[in-house]
């Protein structure tokens, strides 16, 4: 799968079973494994042998990644021996500040990396970071840590960061991912928030909840009224600037109707 067609990337902690045993049944494009935040450090090696087990049997048509440890942790190192033998996909890098750590990272496991943006550092190199990847995923949670963001007052503090990962991933040709919704719930906060996300240009968002896929995927898929816009645009075409549903269309607005229902149809 091209990566720019993920739109829900769910988050597992590697030393839940259950959890992983779960996943193989829902409709997440990307299933990524945690050996980072959401594995205590008494657990991280258990955790790796569990990520190449989970990853050798497979998800199905699913993408399968592993989140990393952070490359100045004690962890990292041990983390890179165990995925060079792990049938993983992707690399999930955390907390990546420059190019050479994503670089470094692919070149020691042998997998390409994905890089999560979190820190004010990171964000000021994500134009640097993304050529050495195949995508960028917005850790929004450690980033608005970064930047001593108050808990609970939203995402307006975050939107310059967000659009300039956004930038950096359409500027080096990867993917772009939004970060986590903190509630459980598929609530409307949710919907807001991949509408949000949406609007930015992510190609997809992460998950943290298996409720939260039904909304992501079709938040982040084209709608029916977007899918039928397309199609009579594309026929509608005849070549250079011309008059269409009265606004101005060129070749560019057809390659933008032809992308939407390539989108729709994988």
């Amino acid at each position: 799968m091209d990566l720019r067609q993920c739109r829900s990337l769910l988050f597992l902690p590697a030393s839940n079973p259950r959890a992983i045993e779960k996943a193989r049944a829902l409709a997440a494009d990307m299933v990524i494994l945690d050996l980072e935040d959401a594995v205590k450090a008494e657990d991280k090696a258990s955790a790796r042998e569990a990520a190449i087990a989970a990853t050798a049997e497979g998800f199905g048509e699913r993408v399968k990644a592993v989140r990393v440890n952070a490359l100045d942790t004690p962890w990292f190192g041990e983390d890179v021996v165990a995925l060079r033998r792990c049938a993983v996909d992707y690399v999930v890098l955390a907390k990546t500040e420059n190019a050479k750590q994503a670089h470094d990272a692919s070149w020691l496991i042998g997998k390409p990396v994905l890089a999560m943006v979190e820190t004010a550092r990171g964000v000021l190199d994500a134009a640097a970071i993304a050529p050495a990847t195949k995508g960028l995923i917005a850790g929004t949670n450690d980033l608005a840590a970064s930047l001593r963001i108050p808990p609970e007052r939203g995402r307006r503090g975050l939107v310059y960061a967000l659009q300039r990962i956004v930038l950096a991933a359409r500027a080096a040709n990867v993917a772009a991912f939004d970060g986590v919704y903190n509630r459980l719930e598929a609530d409307d906060g949710l919907a807001e928030q991949c509408e949000e996300g949406r609007r930015y240009g992510f190609d997809g968002k992460s998950v943290i909840h298996p409720s939260q896929i039904e909304t992501v995927n079709r938040i982040f898929s084209p709608s029916e009224a977007e899918l039928e816009a397309a199609r009579r645009l594309i026929e509608a075409a005849g070549g250079g600037a011309e008059r269409h549903e009265g606004r101005m269309i060129e070749a560019m607005h057809v390659d933008q109707a032809r992308a939407l229902v390539e989108r729709a149809g994988r």
